[in-house]
């Protein structure tokens, strides 16, 4: 079975399921999982700091705020876990982390939210199988 996942969050719905779908998997598991939940936050550009009049810092604490529920899912089912919240292109660097921490399955929402709360369709999971060596599960 699966030793090591990572879960990219981002506070969507989709997410939400995703996360439940990594607690079914924890809880169904013979042996511990190791457990660790990513949130990688669409880097602002300046013309959209301009356009949306946003800050760059109020993007990474929205992106802490908006993952809350994810949060409070996996606590709620006493599942361990470590975050990470990181900045950048958010399928590469999700692939990227699952590459070089050696997980056995990533498991992702179909759409999720950018920095702007805006619908994705589908961008960043459909990269994250592109680039990512192992499973990916992709929860709609």
């Amino acid at each position: 079975m699966y030793e090591k996942i990572l879960l990219a969050v981002d506070g969507s719905e989709h997410s939400l399921r995703a996360t439940e779908e990594v607690i079914k998997i924890c809880q169904g598991s013979t042996h511990p999982v190791q457990l660790e939940v990513i949130n990688a936050l669409q880097e602002v550009r300046n013309s959209e700091i301009v356009l949306q009049q946003v800050k760059a810092d109020d993007v990474y604490r929205d992106g802490e705020v908006r993952i809350q529920h994810n949060e409070e899912k996996l606590r709620n089912a006493n599942i361990p876990y470590t975050r990470t919240i990181e900045r950048g292109e958010a399928g590469k660097m999700i692939a990227e982390k699952a590459n070089n921490g050696l997980f056995d399955l990533v498991v992702i929402g179909t759409r999720g939210l950018n920095g702007f709360q805006k619908l994705v369709v589908g961008s960043v999971s459909t990269e994250v199988i592109k680039r990512a060596k192992c499973p990916v599960l992709v929860v709609k």
